[in-house]
């Protein structure tokens, strides 16, 4: 066995107390209480009926709850999908680059390289609201989007830029500017910080990578161990305790495809990354595997997540990256997204 394989056998992901809290506690239980007012919830046909009970109010949507206290509305979260999916699918029709340098710390370099292939083009003003760093603080955020807003000019139709920022040519006000940058900021930085943050956990499960093995079945695994959407978040509501009696009335729901996807009732050896096992499984269809949400109501971005993750990972497998065989060790810090931060990649 080489020293690389041998430190793949040996990494372990250091989870924030809370999650590695819960995966200790609570995997294999249908329903915990987490808090006076929130229950957690993994069993797979109890998530399906609570999913089932009533659609996401627009509080409950990640990327499309209210802007700055002003709803979005679903005509317009519609044209904003559509406009980063024609994005993606042009960035998706570009040849792998010759050359590209993707050593360094991950998920950073990845997040990088998706900003710049997708986005690259865009006025500065807006390209710099994917950065990673505006992630500190959602005041840095948005003091980002108040100084760009009040820059004088604005993305004329002839500019080059992205279809979603061509959404925005004509927000010619101070308050359309800045309306304007808060979604940009909403449609375009989870794209980048999904496949960054999938990638990631793929190179760090798995890598060095067997060559017999696809990109599918070593990023659906990834999924299931390292999902970045990690928890699905529905507020009290009267459809809740008619479906189970332990849930009540002021009772926050936590859906956690956390536990659900090492649950040992679902899965044979839940905590190994086999990317083996999905040779015989449906991802669509698994109980209890839910990395882009419910059947009933996919994330919007599962679409451009995936092929992205695709060409990032088949660029890493070409030119022989992997995960430093030095490094033993990384976090995955408690957030709304989960990811392996400090992943050292070398070539």
């Amino acid at each position: 066995m080489s020293i690389s394989e041998t430190a793949r056998i040996s990494r372990v992901a250091e989870f924030a107390p809370r999650i590695a809290a819960l995966l200790r506690d609570y995997c294999g239980r249908d329903l915990v209480r987490l808090d006076r007012d929130t229950v957690g919830v993994a069993g797979p046909a109890l998530m399906d009926e609570l999913m089932r009970a009533r659609p996401a109010d627009e509080r409950e949507r990640p990327t499309f709850k209210p802007l700055n206290g002003r709803s979005i509305p679903r005509r317009e979260a519609a044209a904003l999908m559509q406009a980063v999916g024609a994005d993606v699918r042009s960035a998706l029709k570009k040849p792998l680059e010759d050359e590209v340098d993707l050593s360094g710390q991950w998920p950073l370099v990845g997040h990088n390289y998706l900003r710049d292939l997708v986005f690259g083009v865009d006025p500065y003003r807006l390209k710099v609201l994917v950065d990673r760093n505006l992630e500190l603080t959602p005041k840095l955020t948005w003091t980002v989007i108040v100084t760009g807003a009040a820059l004088p000019g604005r993305l004329r139709p002839t500019d080059p830029a992205s279809t979603v920022a061509g959404l925005f040519a004509n927000a010619s006000s101070y308050q359309q500017r800045r309306r304007a940058m808060g979604l940009y900021r909403r449609v375009a930085a989870p794209v980048c910080f999904t496949v960054a943050a999938l990638v990631t956990g793929a190179l760090w499960l798995g890598s060095p990578f067997d060559d017999d093995v696809p990109n599918e079945h070593l990023l659906l695994e990834a999924l299931r161990l390292l999902p970045p959407s990690w928890n699905v978040l529905r507020r009290a509501s009267p459809e809740f305790p008619a479906i189970d009696a332990r849930i009540g009335a002021d009772d926050d729901v936590l859906l956690l495809p956390l536990l659900s996807h090492r649950d040992p009732a679902l899965w044979d050896a839940p905590d190994e990354f086999r990317p083996a096992r999905w040779r015989d499984l449906d991802p669509e269809t698994h109980p209890g595997y839910l990395p882009f949400g419910h059947a009933n109501e996919r994330c919007w971005g599962r679409h451009m997540v995936m092929p992205l993750a695709d060409r990032l990972l088949t660029l890493l497998r070409r030119d022989g990256y992997a995960v430093s065989p030095e490094q033993t060790r990384a976090e995955v810090p408690l957030a709304g997204l989960m990811e392996v931060v400090g992943v050292r990649v070398v070539r």
